[in-house]
């Protein structure tokens, strides 16, 4: 596809949708953010117990998470959480031993189980009620 194609593209895409550029790659942004909680998930899946322990932490991280998050500012919550999720990702990646992967889980699920809901929270909050459905969609 050359640069014109894709540029006429784009603008036809903004067009229909009623995304500016800036909200188009705000959302190119947060799918990002959900793609690569979704592939380290899906990459970790065959080993049964870390995964479980991904899901019970971040359970409980959700449900502590839920008395404070709403008095931070929301691109510093997902930025706070999302860098937490890159290191619990990292010492999974550098584990010796099925302990170290097992407390990188959880810690990644810690961090990672609240991505989420913030990225829906920032979608609530930056497009108006008749685009959120298509801007969750993307």
């Amino acid at each position: 596809m050359t640069g014109q194609t894709l540029s006429t593209l784009v603008d036809t895409q903004e067009r229909q949708a009623g995304f500016s550029r800036h909200q188009l790659l705000l959302i190119a942004l947060l799918a990002f953010t959900q793609f690569a909680i979704i592939m380290d998930f899906t990459i970790m899946l065959p080993l049964g117990a870390a995964v479980s322990a991904y899901a019970f932490s971040a359970g409980i991280a959700g449900i502590l998470a839920a008395g404070f998050a709403d008095r931070f500012d929301r691109k510093h919550l997902l930025l706070f959480f999302y860098v937490g999720f890159v290191l619990g990702t990292m010492l999974c990646a550098t584990a010796q031993d099925y302990h170290a992967l097992l407390l990188g889980r959880i810690l990644t699920g810690l961090f990672g189980g609240v991505i989420g809901s913030v990225v829906l929270a920032i979608i609530t909050d930056l497009f108006q009620v008749h685009m959120r459905a298509s801007s969750n969609g993307w």
